[in-house]
């Protein structure tokens, strides 16, 4: 993997303190002025670096969350984990990178809601989703790799905006909701799995799915 270039360092540099003065100043340019005062940016130079819409400004954001997210799920710290807990704290540890942004994210969902935007907060949503997989250790690449993108890209969205309301201490309420929804889909996920290994089923549902297209005489 290349070094990223000098351009790419100083966005990464400044993407999530843009997301902590979005909390104040929208995503805006008064909100990049500000993360390049508190960094120590020559305010010209950030301007430039960052992009010039909201809506890219988010995305841009959300791949430093990425970025720090992969960086802080080394093999010693997944090492043990079962896959249910890798899920988890990968969810947990997203919000936590977001946490001192929480009010500007709730903005940037109002934003990449509007119509022009929907297509890149898909986009968004995938990547992120695919990332968490890939970092838990999923090579899969039939089927299963879409539904289980999509499945975690369903919790993590509904998990978002039950953290996004929550006033209770340490969000206690939302890693109950979170631990409500991986339960939820890792009971479809061992159904599902057992009736694949059913061949009795598998068989059932052929003869059904033949029955419909060449029924009795």
């Amino acid at each position: 993997m290349e070094d990223p270039s000098p351009l790419e360092q100083l966005r990464q540099k400044l993407a999530l303190a843009v997301g902590e003065h979005a909390v104040f100043d929208g995503w805006t340019k008064k909100a990049v002025d500000s993360a390049a005062a508190q960094l120590g940016i020559d305010p010209v130079q950030a301007r430039l670096a960052m992009p010039k819409t909201p809506a890219a400004m988010i995305d841009l954001y959300i791949q430093e969350v990425d970025r720090s997210l992969a960086a802080w799920f080394t093999p010693e710290r997944l090492a043990g984990m079962k896959i249910r807990e890798k899920i988890r704290s990968l969810v947990w540890r997203r919000l936590e990178i977001m946490g001192p942004a929480r009010e500007a994210v709730r903005r940037a969902l109002a934003i990449l809601a509007m119509p022009q935007n929907v297509p890149l907060a898909l986009r968004m949503s995938w990547r992120s989703a695919d990332l968490m997989w890939r970092i838990a250790g999923d090579t899969s690449t039939d089927f299963n790799h879409y539904t289980k993108r999509m499945t975690l890209g369903a919790v993590y969205g509904s998990t978002l905006l039950a953290w996004l309301e929550d006033q209770s201490e340490g969000w206690s309420e939302t890693a109950a909701f979170l631990d409500r929804r991986i339960d939820g889909v890792m009971k479809f996920e061992k159904m599902k799995a057992q009736w694949r290994g059913s061949s009795d089923r598998q068989l059932s549902l052929s003869r059904f799915f033949g029955r419909l297209r060449y029924p009795p005489r």
